[in-house]
């Protein structure tokens, strides 16, 4: 291919991996560390994919990528590959076993310990204070329904930002509050396994509350940096040209993406989804809207594919379901391969939420992954997913949108949540029963990427 294919990113781009504390660390009651909800969650027969007979159920983090004991050999790997930046979150029970009150020293000293390792490797850490693991005895209060947990969750991100304020300068209050609200306690697919509209809505209002206490915090600390938070995003499209799938399309779009970013960034509700949530809406106080729309520094958004939505009377709360077109690529999780969802979320924030900075804080593709004869993992369309995607995000740029970084999911396989690990994510293949580590294709590419700071999507 021509040089002129290859496309450049802005010189200050910061290019880096993304993992999750309970996806990743193990060591689940090491050191004094708490239970979470989804050490509980895992432990609930027919939960989680895999099997486990003893427990007559299914796969757990317990040890996951054992990163852990191993985080010293991970960060010498993401200096291998280059990496400018990687976010982890940090395990609230291990910080604070009981979710409030006293604090685990040695928990607090293992982030303390994996910031000094990143900064020594010229590795900027992105700290997300919450990523799903919720202190389980926290959970027997009442958990996230209850707006009480917004001030535990204030106490808790100060006791985070003294320990580490002194060095992390990228601050993420939560990651993807609607997985939080609506799969855990919606649905229950996700811990703590509840199935409860108005708890869903409740949750997701109290986590909106936790973010602005946790940028109250930081503002009123004065510590240095920036702090956002990180929502999970799609491009949802009506499955036919039909004025009711149209609707449809509007209505998934207000459920799973607006009904967090208006809040955050325009300091509302949605209208049309309050409406249509009458009767189930948990008490709005005074004060609730200005505290969550505190201005942040940066939005984090995690992209991974696009909806298209069907109007379905059958469905008795917001009447949608979803679908992948018929031969569509898709990776092994079934989501379709749509690298213009990407360019169309990014070109959305730029025209109808003022153009915030943005960082992609997830993107990524499961493949069956698997180390052949050689020791290679030739994992090409993972290659092929990132590529089509980082075009998309550099052409966004050149259209305006202010982006500012893009940080892969995953560095290392994990746990995949009730996926157990039956989907690999990763740029770095793990050997779950021997903690091997083995740098895909797709991590030499990187690496690539990040030396030339671009790539040609082409070739």
């Amino acid at each position: 291919m021509p040089n002129s294919v290859f496309v450049h990113f802005p010189n200050n781009f910061v290019w880096g991996a993304a993992t999750a504390a309970y996806q990743v660390e193990g060591a689940w009651n090491e050191d004094g560390k708490g239970e979470s909800i989804w050490d509980r969650f895992c432990r609930e027969p027919g939960r989680i994919a895999g099997v486990d007979a003893e427990r007559n159920a299914g796969d757990t983090g317990d040890t996951a990528c054992d990163h852990y004991h191993h985080f010293r050999e991970d960060v010498a790997l993401m200096k291998s590959l280059g990496l400018r930046a990687y976010r982890f979150s940090i395990s609230w029970p291990r910080v604070m076993p009981e979710g409030t009150g006293a604090v685990n020293s040695r928990g607090l000293d293992f982030y303390s310990r994996l910031v000094d390792e990143l900064l020594c490797a010229n590795i900027v850490p992105f700290v997300t204070l919450y990523h799903w693991d919720l202190p389980a005895t926290l959970q027997d209060r009442g958990g996230w329904p209850h707006r009480a947990m917004a001030g535990y969750f204030g106490e808790y991100a100060k006791i985070v930002l003294d320990s580490l304020g002194d060095r992390v300068t990228h601050w993420i209050t939560l990651n993807e509050p609607f997985c939080s609200a609506q799969m855990g306690y919606g649905e229950g697919r996700h811990a703590p396994g509840m199935a409860d509209l108005d708890h869903a809505l409740a949750a997701a209002h109290t986590l909106l509350l936790a973010h602005g206490r946790a940028v109250e915090v930081f503002r009123q600390g004065g510590y240095a940096g920036e702090i956002g938070i990180t929502l999970n995003l799609g491009d949802h499209q009506p499955a036919t040209d039909s004025p009711e799938d149209y609707e449809a399309a509007q209505r998934v779009k207000e459920f799973s993406d607006s009904w967090f970013l208006d809040p955050v960034l325009r300091g509302q509700y949605p209208p049309r989804l309050t409406q249509w949530w009458e009767g189930h809406l948990p008490t709005i106080a005074a004060g609730d809207m200005a505290r969550i729309s505190q201005p942040i520094d940066f939005l984090g958004i995690n992209y991974y594919t696009r909806t298209l939505a069907r109007h379905d009377p059958n469905q008795r709360r917001v009447r949608f379901s979803t679908e992948v077109p018929k031969g569509a690529p898709t990776t092994t999780t079934g989501w379709e391969v749509y690298p213009a969802g990407l360019y169309n979320v990014l070109a959305r924030l730029r025209d109808e939420y003022g153009n915030p900075p943005v960082y992609i804080t997830e993107n990524g593709a499961a493949y069956a992954d698997v180390v052949d004869a050689t020791g290679r993992v030739a994992d090409y369309n993972r290659i092929t997913y990132l590529s089509q995607h980082l075009a998309a995000a550099h052409q966004a740029i050149q259209d305006g949108a202010q982006l500012r970084g893009y940080l892969v999911w995953s560095l290392l396989d994990n746990f995949e949540w009730a996926e157990g690990y039956r989907h690999r994510f990763g740029l770095v293949y793990v050997d779950y029963a021997t903690q091997a580590r083995v740098v895909k294709e797709s991590g030499q590419w990187y690496a690539r990427v990040i030396r030339e700071n671009g790539l040609n999507p082409q070739g």
